[in-house]
């Protein structure tokens, strides 16, 4: 497997996050148009975000390359240092998943965490089937299941949250 480069999202275009979320859930969207149709909305809302504010979220999101190819990107919350970063979107491109490449995300962001010294990282996703792989995903990377709660989205499913001890 080549080595993933990492960029700054902003040698990109606006709009090229946003294009990632729609194609990475494509599925998801599809299998519940009247449920998950809404979320296009939350990932142009997070799009613009990144692009407005580099110093800010636009600073905690990346760009991942296999070569010369954009095949995803990853984002993170920093602001409750030091005792915990949250990971937040961690999108790779359909042609590309099944390869290892969201694990490299995933230790690209735990190796910021852990230069800014954190004590713990903490990740979610929902127990919907469509993130079966998500969920393997995180714990093979040492996370550890802390609780699962309700969804406000929906009643049917619930949030996992997975956290990690760095230090």
């Amino acid at each position: 497997m080549s080595d993933l480069k990492f960029t700054s999202p902003h040698v990109q275009e606006p709009g090229k996050i946003a294009s990632i979320l729609k194609i990475c859930y494509a599925d998801l969207v599809t299998s519940e148009p009247d449920f998950w149709a809404n979320e296009a909305e939350g990932w142009e809302r997070f799009d613009t975000d990144v692009y407005e504010d580099p110093g800010g979220i636009g600073d905690c999101t990346f760009l991942s390359w296999l070569d010369d190819k954009l095949i995803g990107f990853a984002s993170y919350d920093p602001r409750q240092w030091p005792t915990l970063g949250i990971i937040g979107h961690n999108g790779i491109l359909p042609e590309y998943q099944g390869r290892g490449f969201g694990k490299l995300q995933i230790a690209e962001i735990l190796r910021r965490f852990q230069k800014r010294r954190f004590s713990r990282a903490k990740v979610s996703t929902l127990d919907h089937p469509f993130f079966i792989p998500a969920q393997k995903m995180y714990l093979s990377c040492g996370f550890y299941v802390k609780r699962w709660i309700p969804w406000e989205g929906c009643p049917k499913y619930r949030l996992i949250e997975y956290e990690k001890d760095l230090k």
